[in-house]
C-alpha cells in the first residue's frame, strides 16, 4: 500500500453475519441483502476495497450502527460470481484492521469513514513470545487431531511462521469457534495478548472436544452391544421356532424392562424390577415359574407409581359439593374443609386418617364418597367386616400357590391414582386368629409417620402411602384395638333427628326413588306431615335405610296406581299412609302422665339411637335380699348395690329407716327382660326409683334421668347425649336430669332439642332427688300395734303395672369413664 495507507478514508460497508475476516487471510462468502449487494456494485467501481464487520445480532437484517461491531477488516475484493436466484458469491482478502469513524450514508448502501488500523510491532524471539508459541502449536495440533476438520496445510503454516499477530489470527480464522470470541480476537491490537487469548480458546475447544469424543464412543460401544445382542435375540428365536417354542420370553422380558425403566422407579424398585424381568428372560416359555413372574410383573406395574389427579382446592366448590351430596353433618364438612384450606397452603403436608364412627345408616360410607368426589380425587372401597387373616391386609408371599398382593395395593391399583382416598368399612369388625392379626398390619399403613415406605408381602419393594387420603368408618370404637384407634382422628357421626330425616327424604331420598321407580316428581307427593307418619310409625332407626324401604314402598304403590289409570298424580298424607306402607308398626311413645311411686324414667343408648328405658321397683316385707331382673350386666348390678349402699348410709337423711335393708327385700325390675342391657349410667335411676319406693315420695313422671353414681353420691358423667335427649325429646319428656360434666355437651345437640326440654345439670344425687322426687302424699289411718311402731315407715305401695314394650332393639344404659368422653 502507498504512503497513505493509515488515512482516514470512505468506503462502503458490509455487515457479516456470524462471520469475522481476518487480516491477510483469504475468505469466501455468499451475499443476499439488497445493501450488500449494492455495497459490492460500489466498490468494485473504486478500488474494490470493501469493509467487513460484524453484526452483534445475527437476527437482525437491516443493521444500524447499534448493531454492528466497531473494529472490522479493511479487505480486496478478489473474486466475485453470481448465483442463480440473485445471490452472489465473493473471495476476499483482509488487508488491515479498521475502526469505524464515521457513518456517512445508511441509502442504497451503508457507506463509513474508516479509519485503518496499523499492525503493532512483535518481537519474535521475546521470552515470553517463544513458549506461548510452542504452547499454541502445541494446542492447534492436539486441536486438529481431535476435530479432523483442520487441514494439514494450516497445522503447516502455523509451525512455520513465527509472528504471534499472525499465527493468532490465522488460527483464530481456521478454528470453530463462536463469532464473539472471533470478534474478541479482532479487537486486541497486541499480538501477545491476542496469543493468550488463542491460547486459552484452544484449551477449552481441545477439552469439548476430547468430551465429546469420549461421549461418543461410549454411544457407539452401547450401539454395538445392543447390535450384537439384537442379532444374538434373533438366532435364538429361529432356533425356538425351529423347536417349535413360538413364545419369545426375551422379547417379553425387554417389554418389560423398557415399561420399569419408563416409570423412573426408586433405585431400589427399579434394580429389584429388572432383576425380575432378567429372570423371565432366562426361563423357558413352558417353564411353570414364567406364569408366575408375569403375573407379579403385570400386578406391580399397575400400581400408580407416579400418577396422581389434581386436587380440587376450591373452599366454595368443595363446600357447595359436600352440601348438595349430604344435609347436615356440619363438623364432618368443617373438619373437610379444614383440610383442604390447610392443603391449598401447605401441599406437603402429612394427610390425616380420619375413623367416621356412628350408628348404622347415618351415611359413613357415603361421607367418604363424597369427600372424594368434592375434592376431585378417585376412590377405591375396602371392606374389612370379618377380615381375619393378615395376609388380607399385607398380601401373601410369592412362593405360595395362589398369591395375591394386599387389599391395600389391591384398591390403589383399582382407583389408579397415587393420591386416591382410600375407604376402609367395618374397621371395628376386624377379626384375628391363628394367621395374624389384621389389626396389627394397619398399625403401619394407618400411620403418616411409616406408611411412606409400606412394603406389601407380594409386591416386596416399598411403596409411598403417605398421600393416600384414608377415610375409615366403624359404629363403634370399643372393639378397636387401642394402638389403632390412636393413629386415627375419630369424628362421631350421631344419629339423625326427626327435622333431619325429613330434609334427607325431601332433598335426596324421595327423589331418588322416584327416579328409580321411573316417575316424575309430580306424579308422587309426600307432604312433610306424611314424612313424618312414616318416620315415627314405621322406622326406628338412627339412621335413614329403613326409610328408604318406606319411600321405596310407597313408590311401587304409587307407580301401580298410575300404570294401572287409577290415578295421574298419587299425595301421600298422615290420612292416608296406612293405605301404602299397612298398619303402624311402632306406636308412638306416650307418657303415662301419672306421678308413680317407685318408677322413674331412664335414659338408654343403642346403636339405634336412644330409648326410654323405665327403671321399675317394688319393696316388700323380707330380711334384705336384693333381686335384679331385666336381663341387667355386671355393670348396672353394681350400680344398683352402689345405690342402696349410698341409701344406707344416708337413711336419716333421707328420711327412711335406717334398718330397711333388713326388713325389706327389694326387687329391682327394668321391663323387656329378654334384651340384654348394660352401661354405666343407670346409677341415679335405679337410686331414685328405690328412694321413691321406700320413702313413698311419687316421681315426677315428665322427668327422665342418665347418669352414674358413686358410693359418695356424686354423679359421674356418660356418653351418647344427644341420643338420649333425642328419645325424651320423642316421648314428651320435660326436664332431663344431666350429670354437670356432661353440661358442656349440650352444644352438640339438636337446637329444636334443647328449646323443647329443660336440662337439669346435677353433680350429687341429693339434687336429683329433689329434682324428680315429689312430696309423699297425705297418709291414710291405719290401725298399727303400738308395740310395732316401726311398721308404720315401712308401708309397702302397690307394684306398678308393668309397661308394654313398644320396641324389641338391643338397648343398653350407655355411659363412658371420664377417660371415654371423647366419643
Amino acid at each position: 500500500m502507498n504512503e497513505n495507507q493509515w488515512e482516514a478514508t470512505k468506503i462502503p460497508l458490509i455487515a457479516l453475519r456470524g462471520l469475522t475476516v481476518f487480516p491477510q487471510m483469504l475468505l469466501h462468502f455468499d451475499v443476499g441483502r439488497d445493501k450488500s449487494k449494492k455495497a459490492l456494485e460500489a466498490a468494485m467501481k473504486t478500488n474494490q476495497s470493501v469493509f467487513l464487520v460484524a453484526q452483534k445480532d445475527l437476527r437482525v437484517d437491516d443493521p444500524k450502527p447499534t448493531d454492528l461491531y466497531k473494529i472490522g477488516t479493511v479487505s480486496k475484493i478478489k473474486q466475485m460470481l453470481k448465483l442463480p436466484g440473485g445471490g452472489i458469491r465473493i473471495l476476499v482478502e483482509g488487508q488491515d484492521r479498521g475502526r469505524v469513524l464515521d457513518y456517512l450514508q445508511f441509502e442504497p448502501f451503508i457507506e463509513v469513514m474508516v479509519q485503518p488500523i496499523p499492525p503493532a510491532e512483535s518481537k519474535a524471539g521475546e521470552e515470553k513470545t517463544v513458549p506461548l508459541l510452542r504452547l499454541v502449536r502445541d494446542l492447534f495440533e492436539e486441536y486438529a487431531r481431535l476435530g479432523n476438520q483442520v487441514d494439514p496445510q494450516h497445522v503447516m503454516e502455523v509451525l512455520s511462521n513465527d509472528d504471534p499477530g499472525y499465527v493468532a489470527d490465522y488460527i483464530a480464522q481456521n478454528i470453530q469457534i463462536d463469532a464473539k470470541d472471533k470478534q474478541s480476537i479482532l479487537d486486541e491490537l497486541r499480538p501477545v495478548k491476542r496469543l493468550e487469548k488463542v491460547a486459552f480458546l484452544l484449551t477449552k475447544e481441545t477439552e469439548i472436544l476430547s468430551a465429546e469424543i469420549e461421549i461418543q464412543q461410549k454411544v457407539r460401544e452401547r450401539l454395538d452391544k445392543n447390535q450384537k445382542e439384537y442379532v444374538l435375540r434373533e438366532q435364538l428365536s429361529a432356533i425356538r421356532a425351529e423347536l417349535g417354542e413360538k413364545e419369545d420370553t426375551f422379547e417379553e422380558a425387554e417389554t418389560y424392562a423398557s415399561k420399569i425403566r419408563a416409570l423412573k422407579l426408586p433405585q431400589e424398585t427399579e434394580e429389584k424390577l429388572l432383576k425380575e424381568a432378567a429372570r423371565l428372560s432366562r426361563l423357558g416359555p413352558n417353564s411353570a415359574e414364567t406364569g408366575l413372574l408375569r403375573t407379579y410383573l403385570d400386578t406391580v406395574l399397575d400400581l400408580p407409581w407416579n400418577k396422581r389427579t389434581k386436587d380440587r382446592l376450591d373452599l366454595s366448590k368443595v363446600e357447595k359439593s359436600l352440601n348438595a351430596d349430604h344435609y347436615g353433618m356440619q363438623k364432618i364438612k368443617e373438619r373437610i374443609l379444614e383440610f383442604i384450606a390447610v392443603k391449598a397452603l401447605s401441599p406437603d403436608v402429612k394427610n390425616q386418617i380420619l375413623c367416621l364412627v356412628g350408628p348404622p345408616g347415618v351415611g359413613k360410607t357415603s361421607v367418604g364418597m363424597s369427600i372424594a368426589k368434592a375434592m376431585g380425587r378417585k376412590i377405591a372401597r375396602v371392606s374389612l367386616g370379618g377380615v381375619r387373616d393378615e395376609a388380607d391386609i399385607r398380601g401373601h408371599r410369592k412362593t405360595y400357590i395362589g398369591a395375591m398382593p394386599g387389599r391395600i395395593m389391591t384398591a390403589l391399583s383399582q382407583a389408579g391414582a397415587k393420591n386416591a382416598v382410600l375407604l376402609l368399612d367395618e374397621v371395628d369388625k376386624l377379626g384375628a386368629d391363628y394367621k395374624g392379626d389384621p389389626s396389627a398390619a394397619l398399625l403401619e399403613v394407618l400411620d403418616a409417620e411409616q406408611n411412606h415406605s409400606f412394603r406389601d408381602h407380594y409386591i416386596e419393594v416399598p411403596f409411598d402411602l403417605s398421600e393416600v387420603l384414608f377415610i375409615t368408618t366403624a359404629n363403634t370404637t370399643d372393639t378397636i384395638p387401642r394402638p389403632l384407634l390412636d393413629r386415627m382422628e375419630v369424628i362421631e357421626l350421631s344419629s339423625y333427628t326427626m327435622e333431619e330425616k325429613v330434609q334427607i327424604a325431601k332433598r335426596h331420598l324421595l327423589p331418588k326413588q322416584i327416579k328409580l321407580h321411573g316417575m316424575k316428581r309430580t306424579q308422587l307427593r309426600i307432604t312433610d306431615d306424611g314424612l313424618r307418619a312414616i318416620i315415627e310409625g314405621y322406622t326406628r332407626e338412627p339412621g335413614v335405610r329403613t326409610l328408604e324401604r318406606m319411600l321405596a314402598a310407597c313408590c311401587r304403590k304409587a307407580a301401580r296406581k298410575i300404570a294401572a289409570g287409577e290415578a295421574e298424580k298419587v299425595s301421600v298424607t298422615p290420612d292416608n299412609v296406612t293405605e301404602f306402607l299397612g298398619n303402624r308398626r311402632y306406636k308412638p311413645e306416650h307418657l303415662d302422665k301419672t306421678h308413680r311411686v317407685g318408677v322413674v324414667n331412664g335414659l338408654a343408648w343403642t346403636q339405634s339411637g336412644g330409648e326410654i328405658l323405665e327403671a321399675e321397683v317394688n319393696i316388700m316385707p323380707g330380711s334384705g335380699k336384693l333381686e335384679l331382673t331385666g336381663n341387667l350386666g355386671s355393670v348396672m348390678q353394681e350400680s344398683a348395690r352402689a345405690a342402696i349402699s349410698y341409701l344406707r348410709a344416708h337413711a336419716k337423711t333421707l328420711g327412711i329407716s335406717e334398718t330397711f335393708y333388713k326388713e325389706v327385700d327389694i326387687h329391682v325390675h327394668f321391663p323387656e327382660g329378654a334384651i340384654p342391657k348394660d352401661g354405666p349410667s343407670a346409677g341415679i335411676t335405679i337410686a331414685t326409683a328405690i328412694l321413691s319406693a321406700l320413702s313413698n315420695r311419687p316421681v315426677r313422671y315428665d322427668v327422665a334421668m342418665t347418669g352414674e353414681i358413686t358410693l359418695r353420691g356424686r354423679v359421674l358423667p356418660i356418653g351418647g347425649l344427644k341420643e338420649k335427649t333425642m328419645a325424651a325429646y320423642r316421648a314428651g319428656i320435660k326436664d332431663v336430669i344431666i350429670p354437670a360434666d356432661n353440661e358442656p355437651d349440650l352444644q352438640d345437640i339438636d337446637q329444636t332439642v334443647r328449646q323443647a326440654l329443660s336440662f337439669k345439670p346435677v353433680s350429687t344425687i341429693g339434687e336429683v332427688f329433689d329434682i324428680a322426687l315429689l312430696p309423699a302424699p297425705a297418709e291414710e289411718e291405719k290401725e298399727i300395734p303400738q308395740e310395732e311402731p316401726e311398721q308404720k315407715e315401712l308401708a309397702v305401695p302397690a307394684a306398678s303395672d308393668p309397661i308394654p314394650a313398644e320396641s324389641r332393639k338391643p338397648l343398653c344404659c350407655r355411659g363412658t369413664s371420664k377417660e371415654e368422653l371423647g366419643m
